[in-house]
């Protein structure tokens, strides 16, 4: 039999066939209904699946999920002009920025150092060049010219930003941030804390990128897969994948959304790049930095990486 919960603002959720699972903490053994909700989230498909014995009580957690969504895309939105991010990039200062700004953006110094710079928030000017040259009716397939591209490029740099818990901002004029290679993963582990505070312990999040807490209520683990065809197991981590194809700027996809910071034009070493980490944070920024490195630069990032025994990384090089 399959009960279906009535939708509330942007929910609906559909309950299929009881399954046993593992007590609640402090409870004894309990029937758990799979819970799944899909939808749009950061401007991609979502997906929430969880394992919980109250309809009522799983439905007043989705939704407060999709309420944190909310509350964080105010603040990292690139397209809100009214979210923290848009107007510290339009007045090149924020004073009394959010803490989950400050956090995210420290925490993005952390992995640009990480992968020797290819990590890099501030090529939203690249970002910019590119989208406004390839909206003109006539523009140029090649792409910007070499002098736009180093006007662009001057801009680009994730030492000259200043973050501090009373001020966010830019060492010099034109410079602006993006998020957007590393705020889903954000996203993506505060929803997962917060089922995991909820007393969650099989949960699948997955808002553009993905993080299991815990396996399935049968011990198996999550599978999720992956672009060579493959699928991996998870529980208790995430897996993100970044790839230059997801957004391009030309017909031909030669000119992607993911940019080489040091040369200014989109990178070219892989084709995509998947990272399995402990948080979906993780994961989004470093399959984003290796995905924005040359081939090169990007073996001697995953070299480093391979000594840690909670990471995995697969990726295809472009021939």
């Amino acid at each position: 039999m399959t009960a279906t919960i009535r939708p509330s603002r942007r929910r609906l959720l559909q309950i299929t066939a009881a399954v046993g699972c593992a007590a609640l903490a402090g409870v004894g053994p309990v029937r758990s209904r799979p819970v799944t909700w899909y939808g749009r989230a950061l401007g991609a498909d979502a997906r929430i699946a969880l394992h919980y014995p109250d309809e009522a009580a799983a439905g007043r957690l989705i939704d407060a999920a999709l309420d944190e969504v909310t509350r964080l895309e105010r603040i990292f939105s690139l397209y809100r002009p009214d979210s923290a991010l848009a107007r510290l990039n339009r007045q090149g200062a924020l004073d009394a920025p959010p803490p989950e700004l400050v956090q995210l953006m420290a925490e993005a110094t952390r992995f640009s150092r990480l992968t020797d710079g290819a990590f890099d928030i501030t090529v939203q000017p690249l970002w910019a060049l590119y989208a406004d040259h390839f909206a003109a009716p006539d523009a140029d397939p090649a792409g910007p010219s070499e002098e736009a591209i180093a006007g662009a490029l001057a801009k680009v740099d994730y030492r000259a930003v200043e973050i501090d818990s009373t001020r966010i901002a830019f060492a010099g004029p034109g410079m602006a941030v993006t998020l957007n290679g590393i705020a889903q993963g954000f996203i993506t582990d505060r929803v997962s804390d917060l089922l995991k505070d909820a007393g969650l312990t099989h949960v699948l999040v997955n808002l553009g990128e993905i993080r299991a807490l815990g396996p399935k209520p049968d011990g198996a683990p999550w599978r999720v897969g992956l672009p060579d065809g493959r699928t991996l197991g998870i529980e208790r981590r995430a897996v993100a994948t970044s790839a230059g194809s997801g957004t391009v700027f030309d017909s031909q996809g030669r000119h992607h959304h993911i940019f080489d910071p040091t040369r200014g034009h989109s990178a070219g070493g892989f084709a995509h790049v998947t990272v399995a980490a402990p948080t979906a944070t993780e994961a989004d920024a470093l399959s984003t930095g290796l995905a924005a490195s040359s081939a090169d630069q990007g073996k001697r990032i995953i070299d480093r990486l391979r000594t840690r025994q909670d990471l995995d990384v697969f990726s295809e090089k472009l021939v």
